[in-house]
């Protein structure tokens, strides 16, 4: 038997799509944004965030991103601001 503790389910959201300008971060066109999904951890989330970033390298203004979901969520677990 192991005694394994089950790790926290910290959740991340994967997105991406084609952003108005190369130094933008607002979207073309928003019923165009892929949502690639919901993960439990960052290792999984930067893992398909890597995989779309790599199928869309030959556009510039194709941009994928990861958002802390669980930071959004529970704010107690966000890192403290740097002072």
């Amino acid at each position: 038997m192991t005694d394994q503790v089950p790790t926290k389910q910290l959740l991340h959201l994967v997105f991406g799509g084609e952003l108005t300008g190369v130094g933008s971060t607002e979207f073309k066109d928003l019923a165009a944004v892929d949502i690639v999904g919901v993960f439990p951890n960052y290792a999984t989330a930067y893992s398909a965030w890597k995989a779309k970033a790599q199928q869309t390298v030959d556009n510039a203004q194709m941009r994928y991103f990861i958002v802390h979901m669980h930071r959004l969520l529970d704010p107690e677990t966000a890192p403290s601001p740097p002072r």
